[in-house]
């Protein structure tokens, strides 16, 4: 792949999540961090229709929620909702969803741009997935927006969409002392890399990571097709859009303890040495960022690394090694 391709890729790399009846996006290289639902300061009066301030980082940033910019329904909230902190060249903000769907590359031939956009649109283009749109957030509209300061006719009541009850008060009170107790991460004035974030995952109750470098695609729903005399270590293929892929069961690759399910897993599609292949996993956890000067090398193992993150230790999953490994027989289909 030469420089150009690769770029263009990367530029075209989205996350995308769902709030309410709609599904959006946003390009994942300005993604910092996906979070759960943490207590927001709430002082008297807000502009711009954000539902709080948190402290992030040093940072006091602004959560959003999009609807209020759309004018569509915006519904209570819940502990299970997800928080994407979403960096530009010169703010860090919010913006609350329903829960993260995961990452996918667009193709710029399925993209359709709006022709009536203006600079107060935070939509700026419709994505075509599985008969499905996906809306593209527009994250520098969204920027001006903030800093213009506008205060919003809006007759709902912000504090109201929070739980009231004791116990989702007490979890949201934890996960914002977990954030201000995590260590101050110093964010670079240079554009943020791939290398410094991952998307972290559990085999059985153990936490791993891979860099998001690799990864082309999460899908936490697999449909995976058995295929009948290949080693047990091959959980099968899959269609992905008219590609075959082969998936990877890590934990029996890993020699890892493995019980027999037949619940639908998610899987992480990840290339390397010009192979694409899928990995099944027991649960999708967050995407973060790390930023450290060194790490640890294991050596030419499985695992590159380690590192301890909100108060968790990761392995990072060495994806050169297994890609080149020769126990894995890809054929074409």
């Amino acid at each position: 792949m030469n420089s150009h391709n690769y770029l263009e890729q990367k530029k075209n790399t989205h996350l995308y999540f769902q709030i309410g009846d709609n599904k959006y996006a946003v390009n994942s290289d300005n993604v910092l961090e996906i979070m759960k639902l943490p207590a927001l300061d709430y002082p008297q009066k807000l502009p711009n229709n954000i539902i709080g301030l948190l402290k992030y980082n040093n940072f006091v940033i602004s959560v959003l929620d999009v609807r209020f910019y759309l004018n569509t329904q915006v519904t209570p909230y819940s502990i299970n909702n997800e928080l994407l902190i979403i960096r530009t060249d010169e703010v860090i903000f919010g913006i609350i969803t329903d829960r993260v769907l995961g990452i996918l590359p667009f193709d710029s031939a399925l993209t359709d741009a709006i022709p009536f956009v203006d600079s107060k649109m935070i939509i700026e283009s419709l994505y075509k997935h599985n008969q499905e749109t996906i809306f593209i957030i527009n994250i520098y509209a969204i920027e001006n927006l903030l800093k213009q300061h506008d205060d919003f006719d809006s007759s709902v009541d912000i504090l109201s969409l929070f739980p009231q009850d004791d116990l989702s008060k007490s979890i949201m009170n934890r996960r914002t002392l977990a954030i201000a107790d995590k260590s101050a991460l110093q964010l670079a004035s240079c554009e943020l890399h791939a290398r410094n974030k991952y998307i972290s995952f559990n085999l059985n109750k153990d936490s791993y990571c891979i860099e998001l470098s690799y990864i082309k695609e999460v899908l936490k729903d697999a449909s995976i097709t058995r295929v009948p005399g290949i080693p047990d270590y091959i959980e099968g293929i899959m269609n992905l859009r008219g590609d075959y892929i082969t998936v990877l069961n890590l934990k029996r690759f890993l020699n890892l303890r493995s019980t027999d399910s037949s619940e639908r897993k998610p899987v992480i599609i990840v290339k390397c040495n010009e192979l694409k292949i899928a990995l099944l996993i027991d649960n999708i956890n967050e995407m973060f960022e790390f930023l450290e000067d060194e790490l640890p090398e294991f050596g030419d193992g499985y695992f590159s690394n380690e590192f301890i993150y909100n108060e968790t230790l990761y392995t990072v999953l060495n994806v050169d090694k297994i890609t080149s490994d020769k126990r894995i027989i890809i054929t074409d289909m």
